[in-house]
């Protein structure tokens, strides 16, 4: 397919411009075939941008080294360029759009000299669901076609859903080094400087632009810029949630089951939740998706979801198959690594795969590695955010409903962070709007390795959304409160749920095992969904009694005591640290709801004094 093949007029007169803009040697339109995707494989390992895995151990799998500015999210450089500074909010980073799209404008134009303009029609969602999006990316990097072509729906069948006038979310990329006439990239992963690189999100206008990385999080721009950023904009405005979520089906003995949604910030073990395997005989854990949803009303009145991935982009170190056997499986074939380290004999290794080095590695520089323990200065082999790029039909926990369109109905949604004391293993929101509390709330406690925050210190990531909410954080607060009204029958809304697998011992000995043993938690979300579970009322919500959640080896009853125990006092510093350091960021923006709620929780925690 050319070009001039698209039916869809304005999208073809759309690429020719930015074409005209960018002046790559030629146009290739990415038509979703996994001809087409062997093809720009092997040019790349050609090219030496990437190599070839050991088709034995790690068959149709190839891996990549980036430059070494070029390794993560730039958040500094990710803006919101809504039409005024208070429309973005205080927690992103606004530039004025008309200015931006000028300076914008002046980089791409002849950015694409020597290379190949790509253009990537792509689905967020099962290709024709009533949830789905369409977005169109026009990028010069094969690395992002081909992950692009892993963790969405692209191609023929997408433009065929879009017809001759549909709506698209138009998608700007370069990696921002333009070539000279005759040089080549010789192989080296190409970025712009940092002060050069720009993810830009114009909110009014649903655009993307992006200039200068090759990086997943910045150039995948399905990714977290269409599916997060953008999406939260159109779900505000169309009655519908974008969310950085999980989704979970959860199965009981008798066959019953329910599905879950949680957000949590990184670190926070979202995607080992999102693949656990149940340690508790007869339940059943599923994923339908392991980092966004979105959620609309049903015909019936309940909320249903989709994932609008088609494949996992995973952090590698500290996966194994320990920690998470399904996304080493998923893994295992037909799949990109980023930045990790390559064996003699041409595997793959990262740090906390759960086995020592083998031999002589090739690390992420390409320059030799051999593992020693006793070097504490010891750069790693891998890059700390190395990742994977899978297909989310090779993983095993797969639920059979992951792809359909119409979506899976919520019952349960969690949210949760990293907090040694304080925040019991689970406490259940009393309604809708409390639950909205509870997720504006969110956050980690900050350790020693944050060199810029007090150790101690609570870092908020509300909804585990802040870097990824495309508009004023505080009307995202009220939005929510806003689409709680808009259920017809309030017993259809999803119950809320609050869980911190961290607790930790005064003397900082985990008081949870965590992983699989997550399910005991979520069994009794299950029992609260279907009105069974044991609980009891407390000034922060309603919790498990002591008896109510399947103790795992390990876990003694004081234990069990700690993990469900209400620190008034913690607590009653909690509420202090909200309304002092967090909800003033709000300003006027704050919904009175929420203000009222932390009123009331103080009222009640000073009543339990």
């Amino acid at each position: 397919m050319n070009v001039n093949d698209i039916a869809h007029s304005g999208l073809k007169q759309w690429i020719l411009d930015f074409a005209e803009l960018a002046t790559p040697e030629n146009i290739v339109i990415a038509d979703g075939s996994s001809a087409q995707y062997d093809e720009l494989v092997a040019q790349q390992i050609a090219g030496g941008y990437c190599v070839p895995l050991n088709p034995e151990k790690k068959p149709g799998c190839i891996a990549y080294n980036s430059d070494p500015s070029d390794v993560a999210r730039v958040e500094n450089r990710t803006y919101i360029a809504a039409k005024t500074k208070e429309a973005a909010g205080p927690t992103n980073n606004w530039i004025d759009p008309d200015q931006l799209k000028t300076d914008m404008t002046g980089l791409y134009r002849g950015c694409m000299k020597g290379r190949t303009l790509y253009a990537i029609p792509f689905s967020m969602g099962p290709v024709g669901s009533p949830i789905a999006k369409i977005g169109v990316e026009l990028t010069d990097s094969a690395y992002v076609v081909i992950n692009m072509m892993i963790m969405t729906r692209v191609g023929s069948k997408v433009l065929d859903v879009l017809g001759t006038d549909g709506a698209f979310v138009p998608c700007y990329h370069s990696v921002g080094k333009p070539l000279a006439e005759g040089e080549s990239d010789n192989g080296v992963w190409p970025c712009a400087p940092i002060e050069k690189k720009y993810i830009s999100h114009f909110p009014e206008t649903r655009e993307i632009w992006s200039y200068g990385s090759g990086y997943g999080g910045n150039a995948l721009l399905g990714k977290k810029c269409l599916a997060l950023r953008i999406a939260s904009v159109l779900a505000r405005d169309e009655g519908w949630l974008a969310e950085h979520m999980l989704i979970l089906k959860v199965t009981n003995p008798e066959g019953k089951s329910i599905f879950v949604t949680g957000a949590f910030p990184s670190a926070c073990g979202k995607t080992n939740l999102a693949m656990l395997i149940p340690t508790i005989p007869g339940w059943k854990v599923e994923t339908v998706g392991d980092d966004i949803a979105w959620m609309k009303y049903g015909a019936d009145g309940q909320l249903y979801a989709i994932n609008p991935e088609a494949g996992f982009f995973g952090v590698a170190p500290g996966t194994s198959t320990e920690s998470n056997l399904n996304a080493m499986v998923s893994a295992s074939k037909n799949s990109i690594f980023t930045n990790c380290a390559i064996t003699e004999d041409k595997d793959i290794w990262w740090e906390g795969i759960g086995y020592d080095a083998p031999g002589t590695l090739i690390d992420w520089h390409g320059n030799e590695w051999v593992q020693d323990k006793g070097n504490k200065e010891q750069k790693t082999a891998a890059h700390p955010n190395a990742r994977f790029t899978a297909p989310a039909s090779q993983c095993p926990s797969i639920a059979s409903e992951w792809e359909d369109p119409k979506g899976v109905p919520i019952s349960a949604i969690l949210f949760g962070g990293r907090r040694a004391s304080t925040v019991p293993l689970v406490h259940q929101s009393s309604n809708w709007n409390h639950g909205v509390f509870l997720g504006s709330i969110v956050g980690s406690e900050i350790t020693a390795a944050a060199l810029d925050l007090k150790v101690g210190s609570i870092r908020r990531d509300p909804f585990a959304m802040l870097p990824f909410c495309g508009y004023n954080m505080g009307d995202y607060f009220q939005h929510w409160i806003n689409v709680g009204k808009a259920a017809k029958d309030q017993t259809k809304l999803p119950k809320i749920f609050y869980v911190n697998w961290f607790r930790k011992t005064a003397e900082g000995k985990w008081l949870w095992p965590g992983f699989g043993e997550n399910s005991r938690v979520l069994k009794w979300v299950f029992e609260s969904c279907q009105g069974t579970a044991k609980s009891v009322e407390t000034p922060i919500g309603t919790m498990p009694t002591l008896d109510a959640i399947d103790r795992p080896a390990g876990v003694s009853e004081d234990d069990m005591k700690q993990l469900l125990y209400v620190d008034v006092k913690g607590w009653l510093k909690e509420v202090d640290d909200i309304r002092t350091n967090h909800y003033p960021k709000f300003g006027d923006h704050l919904p009175k709801e929420l203000a009222e709620f932390l009123d009331q929780m103080e009222a009640k925690l000073k009543a339990a004094l």
